[in-house]
């Protein structure tokens, strides 16, 4: 077993990452329970995950099952999982699972952090984005009308508990998706991993655990080092996270968040926006930003507007990055590159020549 320390003080607490793990879960949780049933919380297309996790508990664990999708981090879903909660009598020290990829992880750990002013909860993520992202650092949100992720808290869960052997029953779409948040270290500030992904991501994405292990257990390290730094994206420093999410989540907002784009799709497509704009700008070597893109395609990644099936003009995706949650001041922070693995946050960009560089962009 891997364990990666997040170190965030009284809030700190490990992901523990192995094989096999949801069916020997009871073991890691039994600590938790302290006399108190769980409960679980996931969605209809994980039932035999729920299965395997509810035989490892024994008897005595609740579930409550939700509709899968994007959809499902709504205010009506919210509020429908929080009365549901309080019917099961939730208290504040009870620890709440949730067994799901981003969609579930995001609303549980929101609705923990308001019921009762603030339950405890844990990850169990069976999607390889939710695995080497979202499950780890604490952000939890829903959408709205305006946006993606708006409307949330930072709540930090008690435990994270990562079966890679989840990953086999993923469709290999979603597995892709999940894969730009790998490749994402790398673009950051990481260029021999970068290159461990050139030559694995084959391999991860048809199957090989050693790969898929080690590809998850990096990028959680990866993760936990800069929450530990920036817990609260005060400094700067966890902004660099968002690598190719403002382009991506406008993406995301013009195709209605739905399956027409994956959220792993929007960011890969907004990281590959992200490095040709720098590419554009002067301040990233027009090579890195093509072998940014050529890797992204590659696998199976959109690499611009085209391949995410974006035909909206420059104003009208610049629009929606007005809504993003990261504007300050009247402005939009944009995190762009001087090449692979040399990622800034940049409070300079001027939106209109963003609008033209995606009106020019195919």
């Amino acid at each position: 077993m891997t364990i990666v320390p997040v170190a965030l003080g009284a809030r700190s607490y490990d992901v523990r990452i192995e094989a096999g793990l949801l069916a020997r879960a009871g073991e890691h949780l039994a600590p938790l329970a302290k006399g108190r049933r769980f409960v679980i919380v996931t969605d209809e297309n994980l039932r035999p995950h729920l299965a395997t996790l509810q035989a490892a508990l024994g008897a005595g664990s609740e579930a409550i099952v939700l509709p899968p999708g994007e959809g499902t981090k709504s205010w009506a879903q919210l509020e429908s999982l929080t009365d549901k909660l309080l019917d099961l009598g939730v208290e504040r020290s009870d620890h709440v699972i949730a067994l799901g990829g981003g969609v579930i992880g995001d609303l549980v750990g929101f609705a923990t952090s308001i019921l009762k002013r603030g339950c405890n909860f844990i990850q169990m993520p069976t999607t390889l984005l939710a695995q080497v992202d979202s499950s780890v650092g604490g952000k939890t949100a829903i959408n709205s009308r305006a946006g993606k992720n708006l409307i949330g808290a930072f709540h930090q869960p008690a435990l994270v508990l990562i079966d890679p052997q989840v990953l086999d029953t993923l469709p290999p779409r979603e597995l892709r998706a999940g894969y730009a948040e790998v490749v994402k270290y790398g673009l950051i500030d990481d260029f021999a991993f970068f290159e461990w992904c050139e030559a694995n991501a084959a391999a991860l994405l048809a199957g090989d655990p050693a790969a898929r292990e080690h590809a998850i257990a990096h990028s959680v390290s990866a993760k936990a080092r800069i929450v530990a730094e920036d817990e609260r994206e005060t400094t700067g420093k966890r902004a660099l996270l968002n690598l190719g999410h403002t382009f991506g989540h406008a993406l995301e907002a013009e195709t209605g968040f739905s399956s027409r784009l994956l959220h792993g799709e929007g960011v890969a497509a907004g990281m590959a926006l992200a490095f040709g704009f720098s590419a554009r700008k002067g301040l990233c070597p027009g090579q890195d930003a093509e072998r940014v893109a050529a890797h992204l395609r590659a696998i199976g990644l959109p690499d611009g507007l085209a391949a995410a099936g974006v035909t909206a003009s420059g104003a009208r995706l610049v629009e929606h990055m007005l809504h993003d949650k990261k504007m300050a001041a009247g402005t939009l922070p944009f995190l762009l590159a001087h090449g692979i693995g040399k990622t800034y946050l940049d409070k300079t960009v001027d939106l209109t020549e963003v609008a033209a560089f995606l009106d020019a962009r195919p």
